[in-house]
C-alpha cells in the first residue's frame, strides 16, 4: 500500500530531512513513526500528503507516485487520506455535525449521502449526542474525536495521525488510542507519529524509528526506545 523507495529529502537550508529511506507498509497495518524532533517523522508525513517532494527516490501509495502528481492533483490525492492533527483544526463557527459534513461537502458528496454518513461516523466515535454542539463547548478528547470522525467520513483506506494525543491527558489518550485501534480492526491502515513512549510500549504495534533522517529500526510488536 505504501512504499518508500530510497527516499531523500533536502530542505532549502541544506538540512537533510530523510536520508535514503526505504520501507513498506501493507494495507491494514498499524504503524508508529517515532524519533526525536527533527529525526524525519514529519518529513515522512509531508511526503505522504504531497506537501513536499523528495530530492530523490519515490513514495508510492496504492500505485500512485505522489511526487509525480501535478499541483492541481494534490488536493484530490489528500482527500483519499484521513489526517488527524494534534491541534484539531476544527472550524469554530460550525457544529460537530457541520465540521464532519464539511469534509464531505468539499469533495462534492450528495446531500443525501452526507445526511446518512455523518450520523454513522459520529456514532462510531461516540459523539452522537454532541452533533449540534460547537467545538468550544467540547473537551480536548471530544474535539479529537471530531477530528477522527472528519478523517473517516470519506472512507479513506489510510489514516495519518500526527501526534493525536499530544494535547491530551493519559486517560483521554488511552480512549483515543482505543478508538484508533478499533478503526484499524475494521481494515483501515493507521500511520501514527508520536512521542508518547507509554502508548507505543503498551500497544506493541510495528514501530519505525528515525534518527537524523535515517531509518534506524523497524520492528514488529516494537517498543519506543532502542534500549528496551
Amino acid at each position: 500500500m505504501i512504499e518508500f523507495r530510497n527516499v531523500t529529502v533536502v530542505y532549502d537550508n541544506n538540512v537533510i530531512g530523510l536520508d535514503n529511506v526505504s520501507f513498506h507498509i501493507d494495507k491494514g497495518e498499524f504503524v508508529f513513526l517515532v524519533g526525536k524532533t527533527g529525526a524525519g517523522k514529519s518529513s515522512a508525513i509531508k511526503l505522504l500528503t504531497g506537501e513536499i517532494k523528495p530530492y530523490s527516490g519515490e513514495v508510492d501509495i496504492d500505485g500512485t507516485i505522489v511526487s509525480a502528481l501535478k499541483h492541481r492533483q494534490v488536493p484530490y490525492h489528500r482527500r483519499r487520506l484521513g489526517v488527524v492533527f494534534q491541534d484539531y483544526r476544527l472550524l469554530q463557527n460550525k457544529t460537530v455535525y457541520e465540521n464532519v459534513a464539511f469534509a464531505m461537502e468539499i469533495v462534492g458528496a450528495p446531500k443525501s449521502e452526507i445526511r446518512q454518513r455523518v450520523p454513522q461516523i459520529l456514532n462510531l466515535v461516540g459523539l452522537s449526542r454532541k452533533a449540534r454542539v460547537y467545538p468550544k463547548k467540547l473537551s480536548g478528547g471530544e474535539q479529537q474525536r471530531v477530528c477522527i470522525a472528519r478523517a473517516l467520513v470519506n472512507s479513506p483506506t489510510m489514516v495519518i495521525a500526527d501526534e493525536p494525543t499530544g494535547n491530551l491527558d493519559p486517560d483521554t489518550s488511552k480512549e483515543i488510542m482505543g478508538l484508533l485501534e478499533e478503526i484499524n480492526s475494521r481494515g483501515t491502515t493507521i500511520v501514527m507519529v508520536t512521542h508518547d513512549e507509554k502508548i507505543v510500549n503498551d500497544m506493541r504495534k510495528r514501530v519505525i524509528r528515525f534518527e537524523s533522517g535515517m531509518l534506524v529500526s523497524d520492528k514488529e510488536k516494537g517498543v519506543y526506545s532502542l534500549d528496551n
